[in-house]
This record gives structure tokens, C-alpha cells and sequence, in this order.
């Protein structure tokens, strides 16, 4: 349930979170995750959207029939404050740009790469998607072959993954009407990830950084990061820093606290990390060996009961949290003759 409509969060509907602010939750087309929050800031200049949603029919007629329930049409949008490059987050806002010609999309610096090598595997300059090389390097070449195999021979529609209009840099303010936004960079779930914080509303507009009761995925990028757990845990720390505000998410409902949320996601981490070096322990080597035996999603699924995707992610996953406890000189890595690599426990001092 959310705070502001009183019922289910993905219950469509334009809801008022707070003066001049509405929720738009979109459809997406997928079973995991059923909607993502668009959110509508009105402005004497017009309309301000924190996200754009997946560029779906279902979706574009939805935030069309939204917009007109609080007044307003899409020609009322003159810019998108896109939170990463994820499509259920980017493709929309750049296809209203596309057939309207009006709003202006910003999108952070850090997820360029990633735009980039979208556009390049469009123009069929990618012999593997990157994602299959990952696996392999974390022990998973079965589960190479079938990501391989799932996403058979489809490549990305290059006119959804346009480049922006502004690159969002660094941690700056945003003019948006008469209200000053703070832009803070937060990589981790991707590197170019931004939260926009309405410090004087008390507004924390989250994308997937900060999600009430799923955690964002860590180490699934098409160009990896080299420490993308590092990345998210300073990132988490950083908005723990800013004023605590109302929790504004990109999936699930508005809270009243972003603050205690990033506690239980610091707090989350730290237990997977001992989790993962547990399992080394045990005699776990490989990401995939360790993910075998970790438990997976709020519901504690196994890994043997993911699917080819999920099990991808969890690999992934997995692998962010080796690569940390290594940088962290609680563990090393050796590659194999295969290039998979493998991990060890250091011994503890004394």
C-alpha cells in the first residue's frame, strides 16, 4: 500500500504525493517488477517528469490518460530528469522527445558507456553481449551458453537508447520552476545513477537507489564498473548524509523515512558479504559456487529455482560481493586457465 492513494502502489492513477508533486505508476512488461513511479512536477514553465517509464504502448497511453485526469497534456512536459539508462526508466522519455519534439532529456555522465555499446550492438558492432563474458569469469559458462540462447538474436532498437540532451555530472543543483533541486550522483545500480533530493519539500526522489522493499541489482552492467558494491555502499552512505526525507521510489510504494531504508540496505549488505565469505569458507570458490548456496530474493528462493535471467543477476551479484571483500583485503582472486576466477579467505591476523 502507499501513503498517498491508500492503496496498492501500482494501482494507476496520477496520486498527489505533495504540493505541485504527483506519482504516475506505468506498466512494464515483465512478471518480476509490475510498474515503475513516474513523477509529475508542476511548474509555472511546465511539467517536470523524474523518470520516463518503458516505451510501451500500454505505458505511453497510461501517462497520457494521467496527465489529462490532473489538467495537463504530454505537450505540457518540457523536461524528463531521467535517474539512469535502465528502459523501464530512459526509453519513454526519449520517444516522447522523439514525436514531440518539446522536452529536453538529462541522464547521467556515468551511463554514456553503456549508451554507447547499446547503440553499437544496434549497428551490430557486438560479436557476445558483455554480460556473457561476466559469467564466464565468474564460473558460470553453462549459464553463458543459455543467456546467450534467451536473448537469441535480438538487438536493441537503437532510436530508444538516443543520446540525451544534458549530461548530469557531478553533484549540482537543478532549477526546476521555482523549486531548487539537489542532483546527486549515486553509482552503483548503474554508474551514470542520479537522486534528485527537493530538500525544501523534504523529497527524496530515489529511482532504484533506494527501494523500499526490493534491493536494486549490483554488477548487471553492459560495461561493468570495477567495484560496483563499493560504488553502491558510498553512494547509500551519502544519501544517509543528506536530510532525512519522504522516499519517492522508482518501484513500490512512498515511505515516510529514505533514511531508515538505507540503514536496512547498509545493514542488507554487510550480511550478504558475510554470507558470501562464509561460503568461501566452506569451500565455495567461484561466484557461481557461492551463489549456489546463497539464499535469493525477500522469499529466500534457492538458486536451483531461478531462471536463466535470475540467475544471471544472482551470479553477477554475487560476484560484486567477492570482488568488495577482496578490495577490502578480507579475500584474493586467481583466474583459472579458463577465466574463471576464484577466491580465498586471508587468514585473520593472529
Amino acid at each position: 500500500m502507499s501513503a498517498d492513494s491508500g492503496l496498492l502502489w501500482t494501482e494507476p492513477g496520477a496520486w498527489p504525493v505533495a504540493e505541485g508533486v504527483h506519482r504516475i505508476p506505468l506498466p512494464l512488461p515483465m512478471d518480476g517488477l509490475r510498474a515503475v513511479n513516474v513523477y509529475v512536477l508542476e511548474t509555472e514553465e511546465g511539467l517536470t517528469l523524474v523518470d520516463g517509464g518503458w516505451a510501451i504502448p500500454e505505458s505511453r497511453t497510461l501517462l497520457e490518460s494521467c496527465l489529462r485526469s490532473i489538467g495537463h497534456d504530454l505537450r505540457d512536459v518540457t523536461r524528463f530528469l531521467v535517474t539512469h539508462v535502465h528502459r523501464d526508466h530512459y526509453t519513454q522519455a526519449v520517444t516522447v522527445r522523439r514525436d514531440l519534439g518539446l522536452a529536453r532529456v538529462s541522464l547521467g555522465l556515468g551511463d554514456k558507456p553503456t549508451l554507447d555499446l547499446v547503440r553499437a550492438a544496434a549497428e551490430g558492432g557486438l560479436s557476445e553481449d558483455p554480460a556473457a563474458a561476466q559469467l564466464r569469469a565468474a564460473g558460470a559458462h553453462d549459464l553463458a551458453r543459455a543467456w546467450g540462447m534467451v536473448l537469441g538474436d535480438e538487438e536493441p532498437d537503437e532510436a530508444l537508447f538516443s543520446y540525451p540532451d544534458d549530461w548530469l555530472d557531478g553533484d549540482h543543483t537543478v532549477a526546476v520552476g521555482s523549486r531548487t533541486i539537489d542532483a546527486v550522483a549515486t553509482p552503483g545500480h548503474t554508474q551514470g545513477h542520479f537522486v534528485f533530493a527537493d530538500r525544501a519539500a523534504g523529497l527524496l526522489f530515489a529511482g532504484d537507489h533506494v527501494l523500499p522493499h526490493i534491493t536494486p541489482s549490483i554488477g548487471f552492467e553492459p560495461v561493468p564498473a570495477e567495484l560496483p558494491l563499493g560504488d553502491y555502499l558510498a553512494s547509500l552512505t551519502k544519501v544517509r548524509g543528506l536530510p532525512d526525507a519522504r522516499l519517492l521510489p522508482a518501484h513500490g510504494p512512498v515511505v515516510a523515512s529514505a533514511h531508515a531504508r538505507v540503514d536496512e540496505l547498509l545493514a542488507h549488505h554487510e550480511e550478504r558479504l558475510a554470507r558470501c565469505a562464509a561460503a568461501v569458507r566452506g569451500g565455495a570458490a567461484t561466484a557461481l559456487e557461492v551463489a549456489r548456496v546463497l539464499p535469493w530474493t525477500s522469499r529466500d528462493t534457492a538458486y536451483a529455482d531461478l531462471g536463466v535471467f535470475d540467475s544471471a543477476l544472482a551470479v553477477m551479484e554475487t560476484q560484486a560481493h567477492l570482488r568488495l571483500l577482496v578490495a577490502r583485503g578480507e579475500a584474493t582472486a586467481e583466474t583459472d586457465a579458463e577465466g574463471a576466477v576464484g577466491y580465498a579467505l586471508v587468514p585473520a591476523a593472529g
